[in-house]
This record gives C-alpha cells, structure tokens and sequence, in this order.
C-alpha cells in the first residue's frame, strides 16, 4: 500500500525540513549583512548582528588629560574630568561605564567607584558610571595623559551615515555610486546583447533545416566545457588589434561571446520543445520565418529567456575577473562595485560597518532582480525535458 500513486511519502517531512534548512543557510548571512551596515563600528566590535536589538558590552581605550589639565594640590598633580565627554572617539557621553582597568592585561580588573593604585603606588585613579574621574600622581606629569580601559553597556544604535559614506564620500570616481552606475552600464548591455543573439541562433538551430544544423549544435555544447580563463589574454590581445582596447565595448563583447553558449542551449532545448502544429499551422497561413520567430516563439519561449536573463545577469553583476582584464583604466572611471569593494578591503581592512554597506549595496540590484523573476527559473531550466 506504500507504493500507491498519489500517497504522500512518510519521508515528506525531511524533504521539508531539509528546504527550510538550506532557505536558511542561505538567507542568514543576507540578513546579517543588511543588519551590520546599519549598525556603528563600535557596535559591530561588541557583539554579533544578531544581537543587535540588545544592549552590549564594549572594552574601549581612554585616556585622560595630560600634563597641561592637571593641578597641583599639595604634593599631588590632579587631573579630574570626564572620559567620555574628553574622547574624540568612542561611546558617546551619557554612556554606563560599569568597569575599568589601567593595563592592557586587566582592562575590567576594578568596579566604577573603587581606586586603582599602580606604578609602585604612585599614582591613584577611580571613577564613576557617567566616566567623571579623578588621577593622582606624586611625580610631575608627562604631556600624555595615563591609558585608562572602561568597560561599557552600549544601548541599540543604527544609523544611515555608514550608508551616506559609501555612496557619496569622496570624489566622483572613487564613490560607490560611481561604481554601481559603472556596473550597470557594463550589467545591462551585457545581458541583453547575448539573449537577442542567442535567441536567433536557437530559433534558426531548432526549426530551421540547414546544412551542418547538427555540428553547430556540438560545437555549442562543446563551448560549454571551454574555461574562461583560456580566453581572457588572447581575447585581450585581439581587442587591442582592433582598437576597441579596454571599455566598455570591449567588455559588452567578452560577456556576450562567454554567455552565448549557455545561452543557445537553453533556449534552443525549449524552443524544439515548443508544438510542432503551431509553426506548421502559422507556415501554411504564409508567415515568414521572422513573423514566426517574432509573433510565436518569442512570447512562447520568455520563461526561458529570463531564466537565462538571471543568470547573465547575476554573473556580470558579480564579475570581477573580466572586468580587471577588460574594463579597468588608470583613472578609475570605469571601476565596478565588484572592484571598488576589493579597494575597500584594501585601505579600509578594519571598518567592517563600510565594507558590509558596500557589499549590500551590491548584492541588492541582483537579489530584487532574482526575486522578480526566480518564478521563471525553475520552468527555464526544465526547458526540453519533458516532451
């Protein structure tokens, strides 16, 4: 009875957990990366994105005035103020302070209200939860005011200046706006060109009777297998003989013949499987081979077309490879975010809140687009499987 067509498997519940799994694996990272770039540098330090909704605890170096705020009372040189409100960086005044340390091997070693006696008791500090304190030293003091570690509860904080400096600091070539428009200039022309080729290759491959139909079909799939890499130099080579060089027409035309393949044998496989009567039919009212192409098998085939549209166009969205070998010139004009972000890495290694903004931005465009069009990408990839 187990076997009888139309019961559902008992097994069914591991096929759904093991969806909600990966849907999980898979969404997680995307969720934390939109969370850390909305959050501050000091935030991201204390603690994980997911514990963003919560306060944190927060380890940072102060230091206190130097010599020119100390007084002399007695034999004692005195500086008394406020860590918070003195720092130029770190949480902000108003701040729990709860503990505080004077070495870097015991930041967290006293409570606020208790004093730190060090440097053979010569020199005293205490303070309390708002950062106000008093130092004490019996020697004259140096022009550096004395390294103080506070342990502080930091309250939830977002802000949208992580988002204001990745799009429009810096000059105009160095901005992450510059970049996304870059990409977009390379993305769409490289997404289109490709499937209006593609889509004439595999009408004429799929309905057309010609001499050498068969070999031009392996030869596709044979292109399939070609690595990519084993093109780039001498495809530079040969635009830099024609004169094209490295622009954006160059880097249009490498897209284009590195997506064709994919592109001839989906579309191809989905057009042959499209009904015979209906090209038959449409030929013996008089329709030429282009009416046909254009009036029937283009609106029959757009499941396939923009199941492939996602795939070049999340590839060439995310290319780094082809656009450092095509595309890149000494003035930055034409710097993709693909590139602008690894330039990010470079200089900025430690502000993680610039690099999770910057790597949001440029995974938004290609998630819109994937959730826009995903209803089409299962039916395109099963294009011809079924007859």
């Amino acid at each position: 009875m187990d076997n009888i067509a139309g019961r559902k498997s008992g097994l069914s519940w591991a096929v759904n957990l093991s969806v909600v799994l990966l849907v999980a694996l898979w969404l997680f990272p995307t969720v934390g990366l939109l969370v850390s770039s909305f959050r501050t540098a000091d935030q991201i330090s204390a603690s994980g994105w997911w514990k963003a909704l919560f306060p944190s605890e927060q380890v940072v170096q102060l230091r206190t005035g130097g010599a020119e705020a100390a007084t002399q009372e007695g034999d004692l040189w005195v500086v008394e103020g406020n860590l918070l409100e003195e720092a130029e960086e770190g949480p902000e005044p108003g701040t729990e302070i709860t503990r505080f340390g004077v070495s870097s091997k015991a930041v967290d070693a006293y409570a606020v209200g208790e004093v730190a006696s060090f440097t053979k008791d010569t020199k005293t500090f205490t303070m309390d939860a708002a950062g106000n304190y008093r130092f004490t030293s019996t020697k004259e003091l140096k022009k550096r005011g004395q390294r103080v570690f506070i342990t502080a509860t930091l309250p939830p904080e977002f802000t949208l200046a992580n988002y204001d400096q990745v799009l429009f600091s810096g000059n105009s070539n160095d901005s992450m706006a510059k970049a996304f428009l870059n990409t977009l200039t390379v993305t769409i022309p490289a997404t289109i060109i490709p499937i209006v080729i593609a889509a004439f290759a595999a009408y004429a491959l799929a309905w057309m009777e010609f001499p050498g139909r068969a070999l031009l079909i392996a030869a596709v799939v044979g292109l399939l297998v070609v690595p990519l890499q084993l093109a780039l130099i001498p495809l530079l080579k040969l635009h830099l003989n024609i004169g094209i060089g490295k622009g954006y027409l160059g880097v249009w035309l490498a897209h284009t013949g590195f997506g064709l393949p994919l592109a001839i044998y989906l579309l191809r496989n989905y057009m042959s499987g499209l009904p015979r009567d209906i090209i038959e039919n449409a030929k013996v009212d008089g329709a030429t081979d282009f009416q046909i192409f254009t009036k029937i098998i283009l609106p029959l085939s757009f499941p396939a077309l923009a199941s492939f549209a996602i795939f070049q166009f999340l590839w060439t969205w995310n290319d780094l490879l082809v656009a450092k070998v095509f595309l890149i010139d000494s003035t930055g004009n034409t710097t993709v975010m693909t590139n602008q972000i690894v330039e990010l890495l470079g200089t900025r290694g430690g502000n993680w809140e610039i690099l999770a903004t910057a790597a949001f931005v440029s995974i938004s465009v290609p998630l819109l687009v994937f959730f826009a069009m995903q209803r089409y990408l299962v039916r395109g990839l099963l294009a011809g499987s079924v007859k």
